[in-house]
């Protein structure tokens, strides 16, 4: 084998063993309001369950808007088995708690959607978009991201979904295993940092 193509290969054995100890580190503890009852949520108050789901999401994106449905949807049927949460880091005007409170009263949400404006869970997760969506594995009561990105391959049109990410990684993280796409690239709104 030319020393060259060692290199790339001791290179890229680095960058994956790097690449797992970032998706294996600790998700730090988080405290945010829930705008839809005014309590407080921390991500201790799920060291039962095996995992939750974090979607980050807004009032206005289009995007979000066109993923209502599916999300919905998808909280229902998991109900029983890993607790859904919705966060709003968006910091315009449009975006304020009250806009949040309204929007879930009037869209009639049943999940807690968890007003982040200082961002805290934003930058601890390295979220960019929304929605994008994060997977949080619970080992022993230390959460660790075991899937993050795009909710499923179609933002736009819902019946023609082909790879639903989201659902998948739940999946495998209720059947004990390690999802087998772990990131995908989101689709959806920029999320401005403070």
């Amino acid at each position: 084998m030319p020393i060259r193509s060692k290199w790339f290969t001791v290179v890229l054995l680095i960058c994956l063993l790097l690449y797992g100890l970032v998706h294996a580190q600790p998700v730090a503890e988080f405290s945010l309001v829930n705008v839809v009852d005014g309590k407080t949520i921390s991500l201790n108050n799920f060291g039962k369950q095996p995992g939750v789901v974090i979607i980050f999401t807004s009032v206005t994106c289009p995007f979000d808007l066109s993923y209502q449905d599916r999300i919905r949807s998808m909280a229902d049927t998991y109900a029983s088995r890993i607790p859904f949460l919705l966060v709003n880091a968006h910091t315009d005007a449009d975006e304020s708690a009250e806009s949040m409170k309204k929007f879930a009263h009037d869209n009639n949400l049943k999940i807690p959607y968890l007003d982040d404006k200082q961002q805290v869970l934003m930058n601890s997760l390295s979220a960019r978009r929304s929605p994008e969506a994060f997977v949080l594995k619970n080992s022993n009561g230390i959460f660790t991201i075991a899937y993050r990105g795009a909710i499923d391959d179609n933002p736009q049109v819902a019946t023609d979904v082909s790879q639903p990410y989201l659902s998948q990684a739940i999946d495998d993280v209720l059947s004990g295993k390690t999802p087998a796409t772990r990131e995908t690239r989101p689709a959806g709104c920029s999320i401005r940092r403070n």
